[in-house]
């Protein structure tokens, strides 16, 4: 993996349709506050259509970026991703446009089967990899355990950022849509992202949290976004600019589990009370470590006033 591009760095993700014209001024002008990175999505956000308009806005817009970025102006911008919305697509792409300025590409549908024709494209590039599990594969945990392994003896492997959880294509997959009322973990998807964590996490890969297509809904994004950190996800699908706030400041480190992570890994102690719980830093410091590369990139919530942040520059 590029060792400069940590997936803590991802906050809230936006996702923006590639037939939309802000988005070089998001990019290079700072347009939406707080966007750490986006998604220029070429596959659902777009009509059959408007597929070759959508090519060639993106076209234009890869020029222009990667012509600014050449002229220094690079500094701060969000990380950028394109998801195209097929291999066949992803290889146009690669063959024919300036991706100097981009990050990475989102691999929409990722499948096993899948696996060797996205690398057969990417592999000559520099580019960062994010498959989105979204289809019926991702229900049945034999099926994530022989990807899982299959992922990590397959060079991309240095390659990967996180993979991202398809929330609404996997809703889909069932017939089911969320419910006004309700996060996504107290559906079906909750047992998947447990799983998914289960079989992913112990190998060393990252996991985004689904959308909350709720976007009226602070409550509901709120609660989500408590179970999103708590289940260790590193970042989040955000499908509008007024959820990024919230999706930042979830992802910011707890002041104790600050302060905790520090004592884990300097202590000379094999186990000692802190705050009021136990630290055993043989089984607490992979926890620990983690903890304070997000607090790198994400920031610290300050003990008195949550409204006040930390905030850690973007690198």
């Amino acid at each position: 993996m590029n060792q400069s591009i940590s997936p803590f760095m991802l906050g809230g993700t936006l996702y923006m349709p590639a037939l939309r014209e802000d988005i070089a001024e998001a990019i290079v002008h700072n347009k939406i506050p707080g966007l750490r990175s986006l998604v220029i999505c070429l596959e659902d956000a777009v009509t059959d259509r408007d597929v070759p308009l959508a090519l060639q806005k993106l076209g234009t817009l890869l020029t222009y970026i990667a012509e600014e970025k050449r002229n220094g102006n690079g500094k701060g911008w969000p990380l950028v991703f394109i998801r195209p919305r097929s291999v066949e697509m992803a290889r146009e792409l690669v063959s024919s446009c300036d991706l100097s300025a981009v990050n990475g590409f989102v691999l929409a549908k990722f499948t096993q089967a899948s696996l060797a024709a996205w690398w057969d494209v990417l592999a000559p590039t520099k580019l960062l990899l994010m498959p989105t599990l979204e289809t019926r594969e991702v229900y049945d945990v034999g099926q994530m355990t022989a990807l899982a392994e299959a992922l990590m003896c397959h060079p991309c492997h240095s390659r990967i950022l996180a993979l991202r959880i398809g929330g609404n294509d996997l809703m889909s997959v069932i017939g089911m849509r969320r419910p006004r009322s309700m996060t996504l973990y107290e559906g079906p998807l909750g047992y998947v992202i447990k799983m998914l964590v289960s079989v992913f996490a112990p190998r060393g890969f990252y996991l985004t949290a689904p959308v909350c297509e709720l976007i009226d809904n602070p409550a509901i994004l709120q609660k989500e976004l408590e179970l999103d950190v708590a289940h260790g996800l590193v970042g989040k699908t955000a499908i509008h600019p007024g959820q990024l706030e919230a999706i930042y400041h979830a992802f910011m480190v707890e002041p104790d589990d600050y302060e905790d992570a520090v004592h884990i890994l300097t202590s000379v102690k094999a186990v000692f009370k802190s705050q009021g719980a136990m630290c055993e830093p043989a089984t607490h410091s992979m926890w620990a470590t983690a903890i304070l590369e997000r607090a790198q990139h994400m920031g610290i919530k300050t003990p008195n006033d949550m409204d006040n942040v930390l905030i850690v520059a973007r690198q």
